[in-house]
């Protein structure tokens, strides 16, 4: 099943090559544990480790996105609305024009369970990433720890 689902992200991604590129909006959550852990989802269709989250719908807020997307991919959900804001951050490769707020995500409950698209869920310290974590990920993270302001390229 994971290799179908990698054959159909290809096969998009060299869609999107093809297509005039659009303007995308994104979110992502860097959700901490007590120990400030760091929530990081596998997909079942891509390799490598990410901060789980996605695309914001037509008609829904980025609040909404997060919620949701948390949720989908990890089962997480939130008391609250989320106040703080780590970065907005702009992707232009693949021909794309994506625009990602990351959120911090401190305080949660496990309501559900994940989605199929999601392979596997962990909390890894910021010192001790798993193997084939994003380097945007990574960015993120370390920007996130060591207090350096965050550039604006994904």
């Amino acid at each position: 099943m994971e290799a179908i689902k990698q054959k159909i992200y290809r096969m998009y991604r060299l869609w999107n090559k093809f297509r005039r590129a659009r303007l995308t909006l994104g979110v992502r959550a860097m959700v901490l544990d007590e120990e400030r852990r760091v929530c990081l989802v596998r997909h079942s269709y891509k390799d490598g480790w990410f901060l789980p989250g996605g695309s914001v719908k037509t008609g829904e807020s980025l609040v909404e996105a997060v919620q949701r997307e948390l949720k989908e991919e990890t089962g997480i959900a939130l008391p609250e609305t989320p106040q703080k804001v780590h970065g907005v951050f702009s992707s232009f490769h693949e021909h794309k024009s994506d625009h990602v707020v990351v959120f911090i995500i401190s305080d949660w409950t496990i309501e559900q369970t994940i989605s199929s698209e999601i392979a596997e869920v962990g909390f890894f310290a910021p010192g001790d990433l798993p193997e084939g974590a994003s380097s945007a990920t990574t960015r993120r993270i370390k920007e996130f720890v060591t207090g350096v302001p965050p550039g604006h390229r994904w």
